[in-house]
C-alpha cells in the first residue's frame, strides 16, 4: 500500500513514513493510493484487538508495523476496561449505543492513540530514531496522546489547546502528568488557532526537520485508519445494515465511518451531528461551509470552524483532483467560504445527512435520556443521540457514537441531570494530582522556543 497527498505535491510513501510524517511535505493530508475492499466480515467472536488488525491489515502493507500488527493491537486493546473493548448498548429494537469511552482517558481517541503510540515505538526503535510529537487539542485528543505516548523512550510530546475552552478532566489529564518530555500547553484562542499553529509548524520545513516533528491528530492517517475499527466492530456484532449518528466536528471520527463503507462495512448512511459550530452540517445541508466564528458550547470537542479532515473527503469527492482541492482551500481561506458544485453535493447528500442542536438543546437531551432510559451522556453524545433521532427513518438501526464518558463533563451533567456523575478511578486521580501549567501566545515563534526547550529536556 503507497500513500499519496492531497495536494499532490508530496512524494508518495510506505505506511510506516507516513505514520511519522503526519502532514505531507506540500501541506496536504495522506490517503492510501486507492481504498481496500474487505471480503470477509471479521468475526466478533475473535475479539477487538483481532477485529482491528484484520481491518487495518490492508493498509499497513509492508514493514515494521506490518510485522507486528497482530501484537501491537493486543498491547493496546487489553488494557481496556470493558471486555468487549467498545461494546453496544441496546436502547430499543432499532437504536443503540457504541460506547467508546472505556481506554484510559475515557474517550473515543484512546481507540486510534493507544495504538498509534505503539506504532510509533514500533518503527522508531527499529530506525534508531526520535521524534516529538505536536498536536492540537478541543479536549479529548491531547490526553489521549499523552497517554498513548508517555514513557516511550523515543518520544517527546507538546500538545496545545485552547485555553478556558477544555473541561477540568481533560485539562488535569494533560496537565498532571510529571514526565520531563510532555507538555500540555494552554494557547489564547481557539482550537482553530492550536490547529493553524501546528500546521504551521509541520509547513515550516526547517522547523520540522529540527524537531522531528510527528503527528498524532487526526492529520495523521493513522488515527483515522485505526478508528475505521470500531465500525467494522459495529458490523460484526450487529449482523445487519445499520447507519451511524457520529458527533464531530473536525470530520476525523465520521470520516472513518466513511472509510469503513467504502470498504465494504454494511453502513447505510452517514448522520453528522454538530453543536451551535455547525459548519459541516451547513456544508452537507447547502453545499456551502462559511468560515465563522467559534463559540463556546457544553461539548466543547467540537468547538471548531475549519474540520482538517474534510480535505481528505474533499479529494474523494472532486474524483481525486489534488488541483481542484488545492483550489477549493485556497477560495475558502480568501474568500470566507467554501463551495462545492451541485454534482459534488448531490454524491455528499446521497450518503451523508446533518443536523445541529444549540446548549439548550444538548442540556434537555441529557436530562430526557437519563429520565427515558436511565442512561448518563456526556454533550457530544447528546449532539449525536438527538440529531440522529431526530433524523431516522422508519425501519432504519441507528448506532449513536458515544464519544466521552459522562464524568469528564460533569458540570453539564449536573445541570441537565440534577446528579454528578462518578468518575471511573482509572481517571479518578487527576483530580487530587498538582498541575503543571504552560502558556504560549499564538505565533510559531513562540512554539519554536518551546519546542526547543522540549528538545534540551530530552537530551539532558
Amino acid at each position: 500500500m503507497r500513500y499519496v497527498s492531497t495536494r499532490g505535491a508530496a512524494p508518495e510513501l510506505g505506511f510506516d513514513d507516513v505514520l511519522l510524517a503526519g502532514l505531507a511535505s506540500d501541506g496536504g493530508l495522506y490517503v492510501p493510493e486507492s481504498i481496500p475492499i474487505l471480503e470477509e466480515m471479521p468475526a466478533a467472536s475473535a475479539g477487538y484487538a483481532a477485529v482491528a488488525a484484520q481491518v487495518m491489515r490492508p493498509f499497513v502493507g509492508e514493514g515494521v508495523v506490518a510485522d507486528r500488527l497482530d501484537e501491537l493491537c493486543a498491547e493496546a486493546y487489553g488494557g481496556f476496561a470493558h471486555p468487549q473493548v467498545a461494546p453496544l448498548t441496546e436502547i430499543d429494537d432499532e437504536l443503540l449505543l457504541l460506547e467508546l469511552f472505556w481506554g484510559p482517558t475515557l474517550s473515543f481517541k484512546d481507540y486510534a492513540l493507544q495504538l498509534v503510540g505503539r506504532m510509533f515505538d514500533a518503527v522508531l526503535t527499529d530506525r534508531g530514531e526520535r521524534v516529538l510529537v505536536l498536536g492540537a487539542t478541543s479536549g479529548d485528543t491531547g490526553s489521549a496522546a499523552i497517554a498513548g505516548c508517555v514513557g516511550r523512550d523515543a518520544i517527546d510530546v507538546v500538545i496545545l489547546y485552547p485555553e478556558g475552552r477544555v473541561s477540568d478532566v481533560q485539562r488535569r489529564q494533560m496537565t498532571t502528568v510529571e514526565a520531563p518530555n510532555v507538555r500540555a500547553v494552554a494557547v489564547e484562542g481557539t482550537f482553530d488557532d492550536c490547529q493553524d499553529l501546528v500546521k504551521a509548524a509541520f509547513g515550516d520545513a526547517d522547523v520540522r526537520s529540527a524537531y522531528s516533528l510527528a503527528a498524532v491528530n487526526s492529520i495523521n492517517w493513522a488515527r483515522v485508519m485505526a478508528q475505521t475499527a470500531y465500525y467494522w466492530w459495529t458490523g460484526a456484532n450487529l449482523g445487519r445494515r445499520f447507519s451511524v449518528a457520529v458527533p464531530t466536528g473536525n470530520f476525523g471520527n465520521v470520516l472513518a465511518a466513511w472509510v469503513a463503507r467504502q470498504m465494504g462495512a454494511p453502513i447505510d448512511r452517514l448522520i453528522v451531528g454538530n453543536n451551535a459550530n455547525h459548519g459541516l452540517a451547513t456544508l452537507i445541508s447547502t453545499g456551502r461551509l462559511p468560515l465563522g466564528e467559534v463559540s463556546a458550547t457544553l461539548a466543547p470537542a467540537m468547538d471548531i470552524a475549519i474540520p482538517s479532515n474534510l480535505e481528505r473527503y474533499l479529494f474523494e469527492l472532486f474524483g481525486r483532483s489534488s488541483q481542484k482541492t488545492v483550489e477549493a482551500l485556497a477560495l475558502f481561506r480568501s474568500q470566507g467560504e467554501l463551495v462545492i458544485d451541485e454534482l459534488a453535493h448531490r454524491e455528499m447528500t446521497s450518503i451523508f445527512d446533518a443536523g445541529w442542536v444549540d446548549d439548550e438543546e444538548i442540556e434537555r437531551t441529557m436530562g430526557s435520556v437519563a429520565e427515558d432510559h436511565d442512561l448518563v451522556i456526556d454533550p457530544h453524545t447528546a449532539v449525536g443521540w438527538e440529531v440522529g433521532v431526530q433524523l431516522r427513518r422508519p425501519s432504519e438501526t441507528l448506532v449513536v457514537v458515544s464519544t466521552a464518558h459522562p464524568a469528564k463533563f460533569s458540570d453539564a451533567v449536573i445541570r441537565a441531570t440534577g446528579e454528578a456523575p462518578e468518575l471511573p478511578a482509572r481517571a479518578a486521580h487527576v483530580l487530587e494530582l498538582p498541575e503543571r501549567l504552560y502558556r504560549l501566545e499564538p505565533s510559531l515563534g513562540a512554539l519554536e522556543s518551546m519546542l526547543a526547550e522540549v528538545g534540551a529536556t530530552a537530551g539532558s
